[in-house]
Formats: C-alpha cells, structure tokens, sequence
C-alpha cells in the first residue's frame, strides 16, 4: 500500500469541521474493517443514520464533501474490505462478498432496518446487491450510480484500456505489476478523465485527493478482484430486487454510465425517483457535494 498524504487542502473542510468525527474498528467476513462516524450538526433531533459506501479504488475520504453538507443526520462510513485502512475480505473480492460484508457490517454495529444505506459508483453496485439480497434498510441512495455495462458507457474505448492496464497488472511479475497498478502516471491520467469542473483550484485538489487516495489498497490481488466486480456487473442486475424507495443521483456528463441509461434504470426499481445535477461527470461528491446533499437530505427526510 502507498500512503501519501494530501498535499492541497480541501475547500470543504470548514464544513467538515463542524461535525464531529470518530474512528473505530469491528471486524466483519474476515476484514478488520475500518469506519468513521460523522454527526453532523443537529444529528441527535433528526436520528437518521446514514451507512456510506465509497467506490473503486477509492476510500471513506471521497464522500466526505458531501457530508460536510449534510445536517441533522449520523453518517458511518467504513474503508471497502481491502481498500483504505481495512483488511481484506477471506477470499475473493467479488459483487456478492462485497454485498454479504456490507451486511454483516450493518448488523454487527446494530443498525436497525430504518438505516439508510448509500452507494456511490461501484458502492452503489454494491449496495444494490446487499438490499437485492436481504439487507433491511428503510431508502438507499445511489451516487453516479453504473446503471449499464460499463463498456457500453460512453468512454467504452477507455473502459477497454482499463482491462488490458488491469490485464497487465495482473500477468506482470509481482513487483512490476504492483508498480504498474499504482503507477502515478496512470492515477493522473484517470482523474484527468473524470474531471469536468473548469474551476483550477478545485481541479488542483481532485487530482490530490486521487493522488492521496487512489493506490490505499492491500495488495494486486484485492484491487484486481475488485475491478473484475467492477466491470463485470452492474445496478441494474439487482434494482427489481430491491423493495424500498430509492434516489438515483446523476450527472448529465457521466462518462462512465450515459444519462439514458440512468432513466432506462429508475424505471426497473419498483420505487424509485431520479435527480440529474448538471455541468458534472462521474464526480459529483467531488465537484456537487451541496447539490448531492441537498438531494439527500430532502429524500432521507
């Protein structure tokens, strides 16, 4: 695992600030699995309870900015089995482990079926897959939700680069491998994809976060298992499974999951409302946090 620290500091930390943050640890399917809890302000009149789940490669540190917006509400957020600071799963990082994990974490904190539940990009696969499956919760919500294949998104071309990089990552010596799947370059390169916002500053603090963030797994075999699960299924496998109401929140820019699609997927949910924000791509927690929150916080409540 590379750690670095950030080096740019985040335009959302003053609102972050006025939570109050805790770390904690319990383990779960084999992971020691490492979660945070946010009580934002007002969170003990409102008793809503959010569990957060982040995406690919990434950790709890990207859904932060939307938080830092939220009110009235208790946010736990845990590091995906493998990635950040928690341990990796017994066995392979598939779909379905990802989805028996998640709800063995929510019952191991005791959680009750009014929780929450939110997914973002592959969390929002894997979230999907949890409640298909039997996790009770009262709503969940998906952020950039991959409502298709993603070599059928409109940067299929680029997907196809992404198995061959993952490819080689793979059927590379160890130590070349590992080099190539936390390459620095390669990092830049797919935050450069994704970022739409034309403002430098916050551009300056995307590629940061990516820089910080992105190469925290355990080891070749976790993230490889994960971009397979990544790639290999998608919300709409499980969305007519999933019986309680559902937020869609996507952007009109996704390269990675087309606006039709996102609507082609509200309409297999058996109860489901779907919110676009505008001028944003696959980034909406990075570049939209208010507007994200602001959707929450109206569907939650």
């Amino acid at each position: 695992m590379i750690v670095r620290e950030p080096r740019v500091p985040s335009p959302y930390r003053s609102r972050l600030a006025a939570s109050d943050v805790s770390e904690h640890v319990v383990d779960v399917g084999g992971s020691s699995t490492r979660y945070w809890i946010y009580e934002t302000p007002d969170a003990e009149e409102a008793r809503v309870t959010i569990v957060a789940v982040h995406g690919f490669r990434g950790d709890h540190h990207g859904l932060e900015p939307v938080v830092a917006h939220l009110t009235g509400v208790r946010v736990v957020m845990p590091d995906l089995p493998g990635f950040g600071e928690s341990s990796p799963l017994t066995g392979e990082h598939t779909v379905a482990a990802y989805a028996r994990w998640l709800t063995a974490f929510v019952a191991a904190l005791g959680l009750g079926d009014d929780v929450v539940v939110l997914g973002h990009s592959f969390g929002s696969i894997v979230t999907s897959a949890a409640l298909a499956d039997g996790l009770r919760a009262s709503r969940l919500v998906l952020v950039n939700p991959i409502a298709a294949p993603a070599l059928r998104g409109p940067r299929g071309v680029v997907t196809r680069l992404a198995v061959l990089y993952y490819w080689a990552g793979a059927a590379l010596p160890e130590r070349a491998g590992l080099a190539a799947l936390q390459s620095a370059l390669v990092t830049r390169f797919t935050s450069l994809a994704m970022v739409k916002t034309r403002d430098r500053g916050l551009r300056r603090w995307i590629h940061d976060q990516h820089d910080a963030y992105f190469s925290r797994f355990a080891d070749r075999r976790v993230v490889l298992d994960a971009f397979r699960a990544s790639v290999s299924s998608d919300v709409s496998s499980y969305a007519a499974r999933v019986d309680v109401p559902t937020l869609l929140i996507a952007a009109d820019r996704d390269d990675i999951t087309a606006l039709p699609a996102q609507h082609e997927l509200r309409a297999l949910f058996p109860d489901a409302t779907l919110d676009v924000i505008d001028g944003v791509g696959h980034l909406i927690h990075y570049e939209k946090p208010r507007e994200a929150a602001a959707a929450v916080e109206a569907f939650v409540r």
